[in-house]
């Protein structure tokens, strides 16, 4: 299959003169499942854990597909189907021959090269593309490692372009409660500072201005009275602004909450009223997550700024991009600094670019949409038992998202163990027990899925 960005590009690799007449290297011994589990809790910090952990986690030993398999069985299961696109990541599942051909081709040319004075063919048409999809005004792209550094470079490109416009004192952010845009600092000063996960930091982060959690409901109309709310706290810190930001429609990792998307409307004229910058982190939403593309299509408004990652790459490696407006790229070059100062090492890397353009092509040359609705559809249907279950507050569906909402704070190793036994990973978290299933999933896997998060509700 020819390379999907660079048709007959690909030649077949050069000899490698590091390695010339020595010979192949022994593989190394392989860990048992045991070994693994006690180097793992001796030395791996995992993501929201202690150190050591206080469970021990599941030993993937391959990916195919909609499914993970498992070093060894657990709870008599070797395999089990994949809830979670991998933190939401792995839209076309895994081992994709599409994906992993755009990397093996990638690989033969090179993998890595520093973006500082050079540039290439990867980085230029992942760019290009993304122009070419996200609403009209964008037009400049930074390529970032991550989805929390992209939302730091959105934030530094806000701060600079009202240092260059002479207005420095524009320096705050305004966000509303419930939300979640990354763990590095910048990010963290704009998670929900009342209970989220990163209230620790609150003596020492940023002080922003936060509105209150919009009203839940997308189908609901925008509440008149929230509406004066988020337009009276702009207008009275409008001087000291340098952007709002906000997760359109969904809030992510801070409750999985659902909101109208005439909330994201009136942000967008008070901005404009106002002259403040407005900023949409579509990294969880974006690539057709929410049923529309990017969220900010619910609403048919555009952002000055806006974040895209976690399934930029499908999931293979990662990578994020920062795009905005002419006006604001033109604002920052014409300051007495004219130049946004962020370069990571590894921006721009041309393995990275060149499987997210298999990807954002893969994902557009087939009726994804379609897809979205058909899980969402299943969701809806195999989830409503939940709404019974004791302790259940709230069941909720939107696009390839669904939401089992309970009135404590879920037990993570009963509720893990209830969906292993139904041939499942999920990862609850705080009061959730939710699913985002790659766009490829079956509907028989659906069904199972939708068994397992009700399973996991029940026991957790």
């Amino acid at each position: 299959m020819p390379e999907p960005y660079a048709p007959g590009l690909r030649r077949p690799p050069e000899p490698d003169p590091y390695t010339a007449g020595l010979p192949p290297a022994a593989a190394p011994k392989p860990y048992s499942p045991d070994e693994l589990r006690a180097l793992d809790r001796a030395h791996v910090w995992h993501p929201y854990g202690p150190m050591p952990g206080r469970q021990e986690p599941l030993v993937v030993e391959s990916a195919s597909g909609v499914r993970l398999r498992l070093a060894e069985p657990i709870e008599g299961q070797r395999e089990l189907v994949d809830g979670m696109s991998s933190w939401w990541s792995a839209v076309h599942g895994y081992n994709h021959p599409v994906l992993n051909e755009a990397a093996r081709g990638q690989l033969d040319r090179m993998s890595h090269v520093m973006f500082g004075g050079l540039t290439h063919e990867p980085a230029v048409r992942l760019a290009t593309r993304l122009v070419e999809i996200t609403p009209e005004p964008l037009q400049h792209v930074f390529l970032a490692d991550s989805g929390s550094v992209s939302v730091e470079v959105a934030v530094k490109m806000c701060l600079q372009y009202w240092r260059s416009a002479g207005r420095p004192d524009k320096r705050r952010l305004l966000t509303w409660r419930g939300g979640y845009h990354g763990d590095t600092w910048q990010p963290m000063s704009v998670c929900d500072p009342e209970g989220g996960m990163h209230e620790l930091w609150s003596g020492s982060l940023p002080r922003q201005v936060f509105a209150d959690a919009p009203p839940d409901g997308f189908d609901a109309e925008p509440d008149p009275a929230y509406v004066g709310h988020l337009r009276e706290l702009i207008a009275a810190h409008a001087d000291e602004l340098a952007a709002v930001i906000v997760e359109p429609v969904v809030q992510g990792a801070g409750g999985m909450r659902f909101h109208s998307p005439g909330y994201l409307r009136v942000l967008r004229e008070a901005c404009d009223e106002l002259d403040v910058l407005l900023v949409f982190d579509e990294i969880a939403t974006g690539f057709g997550r929410t049923g529309t593309l990017f969220a900010a299509g619910h609403a048919g408004v555009s952002p000055d700024v806006m974040c895209v990652g976690k399934a930029l790459t499908g999931g293979y490696l990662t990578m994020a991009a920062t795009l905005c407006t002419s006006r604001v790229a033109e604002g920052i070059s014409r300051g007495e600094v004219p130049v946004l100062a962020h370069g990571p090492t590894f921006m721009g890397n041309p393995l990275a670019a060149s499987v997210a353009s298999a990807s954002v092509d893969l994902l557009l040359g087939q009726d994804w949409e379609s897809e979205v609705a058909r899980i969402g559809a299943g969701l809806r249907s195999g989830l409503a038992p939940a709404a019974d279950l004791p302790g259940v507050v709230d069941v909720r569906v939107l696009g390839a998202i669904g939401v089992v909402q309970l009135d404590h704070e879920v037990d993570m190793a009963a509720a893990t163990r209830a969906a292993v036994r139904e041939g499942v990973w999920l990862r609850p978290f705080r009061d959730l027990v939710y699913t985002m299933p790659p766009y490829v999933t079956g509907d028989d896997d659906v069904r199972r899925i939708c068994r397992a998060v009700c399973a996991a509700a029940r026991e957790g």
